[in-house]
């Protein structure tokens, strides 16, 4: 069981997996960005084995999911809501939403991304392992280490660069469009008559989740700046009252 092919096959997933982890990091970080500090260590934890358990399951069952029609067009739409949502999160409402609460949501969300993300992933993994179903465990246990390094690392990169957020809802909107590009119905009856249809999906989905997020971060901005100076202005001239 333990050959050279054996090794050499388990390398080859670790390597795979090391590439893969690098989407399931950004959505942990940006999904437990805002959860106090004891629950990010454990949305990270979570949502780190929730991803690999779940690529696990997948993998095993790869050849059928290929039956399923549509399956990566319904994927890559999933995707985009998730990296929508993720951007354009109320700020407020952590303060309102109990701790437990926000960690079921934060590690659902990170489920979900993942189950989205590794329909295209496990394919390779499961071409290499074949039906050593051992070498698919292992290979992706081994990976948890990464993902839970790298969730850390940039939840504290996310702190002090915001624009990070921003990238990393780029890069899971961009995901989504090729997805989309994969799907088969979109290969066989779109690519053949549209030019260049293969990047202009992906670069018109990023440009519009991050567009539209722009504008409604602007706008919040322009609406709370107007609140304040309410405020201020009614709080002057009540103070003028009452001199008066």
């Amino acid at each position: 069981m333990f050959d050279i092919a054996f090794w050499t096959s388990l390398f080859s997933i670790f390597i795979i997996n090391i590439v893969l982890s690098g989407d399931n990091a950004v959505v942990i970080a940006l999904a437990s960005r805002k959860l106090p500090e004891e629950q990010q260590k454990k949305a990270v934890f979570w949502g780190s084995f929730g991803a690999i358990a779940l690529r696990v399951v997948l993998t095993l069952v790869a050849v059928w999911l290929l039956k399923i029609p549509f399956l990566q067009f319904i994927g890559g739409l999933l995707l985009i809501w998730i990296a929508y949502k993720l951007l354009n999160e109320n700020h407020d409402e952590g303060d309102t939403v109990e701790a437990a609460e926000g960690l079921g949501k934060a590690i659902q969300t990170v489920i979900i991304a993942d189950l989205v993300m590794s329909l295209d992933n496990v394919l390779a993994i499961a071409g290499i392992a074949g039906n050593n179903y051992w070498l698919v465990v292992i290979g992706l246990a081994l990976s948890i280490p990464l993902i839970v390094w790298g969730s850390n690392l940039l939840l504290k990169l996310m702190d002090k660069f915001p624009i990070i957020i921003w990238a990393g809802a780029g890069l899971l909107a961009w995901t989504a469009g090729e997805m989309i590009n994969k799907d088969d119905f979109v290969k066989q009856y779109l690519h053949p008559y549209i030019h260049s249809f293969h990047w202009i999906v992906p670069v018109v989905i990023t440009v519009a989740v991050l567009g539209i997020s722009l504008y409604k971060e602007l706008k919040n901005r322009n609406t709370n700046d107007a609140s304040s100076e309410n405020k201020e202005s009614e709080k002057e001239k009540k103070n003028e009252a009452s001199k008066a």
